[in-house]
């Protein structure tokens, strides 16, 4: 079978650059850009069930743009004024600069790590200069950030939900006519027997691909074929791995 048109279950690219662009472009594919999830904020009252106040905390350590955005939205809903004083640390520089849109960007108050991990070695050193701050970690409701670093280093901290992962559900007239699918999560692979409980693989004929090894895992665990596989040796990245499917099975 052809692959013709493809879903990729994430956000249309910012930048309006993409490797699927190219992609689609060198075997004719139809591609659309369409979620099976997506984030949704706590609101007020549900985050002070949690009894974690916003205002003890004298550092942030941020692990994504959603949770800097759910994080100063919930300042302003708790009515706390966040201080110029406090200490941001970031799993990267595209995190840091993302807090543009909320402060004024300061290197003294502003550090990042360079590979978008918790126990990146430089911001790791960052979090030891600054062992007197007691640290808050916006996180959704189903993080898997392994954070024993943190306790090894003795870093006071305290992790706070501020946004919970939900179904982005298709509605009834939305056509779900695609070849292939690409899946990123295992929230994604939920969403997908939840929207089309009656979804059969082999006989709509679709093809799966998926990134992750807990997304691969949920995709066996549903019952479904996985035909396109990333990270792998060769395919360390989910654009590679298409291409090289393509490049095997499109002729």
């Amino acid at each position: 079978m052809k692959i013709k048109k493809v879903l990729v279950s994430q956000p249309y690219p910012e930048s309006g650059k993409s490797p699927y662009f190219d992609i689609a472009a060198q075997y004719g594919l139809d591609l659309v850009f369409r979620p099976f999830i997506k984030v949704e904020g706590l609101s007020a009252k549900e985050y002070r069930q949690q009894k974690i106040n916003i205002a003890d905390y004298t550092g942030v350590i941020f692990t994504a743009k959603t949770a800097v955005d759910n994080y100063f939205r919930l300042a302003e809903e708790t009515r706390f004024d966040v201080p110029d004083t406090m200490k941001y640390m970031c799993t990267s520089e595209s995190v840091a600069n993302y807090l543009q849109k909320y402060i004024v960007y300061r290197k003294r108050k502003i550090f990042f790590g360079q590979t978008g991990k918790i126990d990146d070695p430089q911001l790791i050193a960052a979090l030891n200069k600054h062992n007197k701050e007691r640290y808050i970690i916006p996180v959704s409701d189903v993080h898997k950030d392994n954070l024993d670093v943190l306790d090894r280093n003795k870093v006071n901290y305290t992790k706070a939900v501020m946004y919970r992962t939900v179904s982005n559900d298709f509605q009834p007239d939305e056509p779900f006519d695609y070849d292939l699918l690409l899946f990123f999560s295992p929230a994604g692979i939920k969403s997908l027997t939840k929207n089309f409980p009656d979804f059969d693989q082999d006989k709509q004929n679709v093809k799966i691909g998926c990134f992750g090894v807990s997304t691969a895992k949920a995709v066996r665990d549903a019952g479904l074929r996985l035909d396109i596989e990333a990270p792998t040796a060769k395919t360390p990245s989910m654009t590679g791995a298409l291409l090289a499917y393509l490049k095997e099975n499109q002729k």
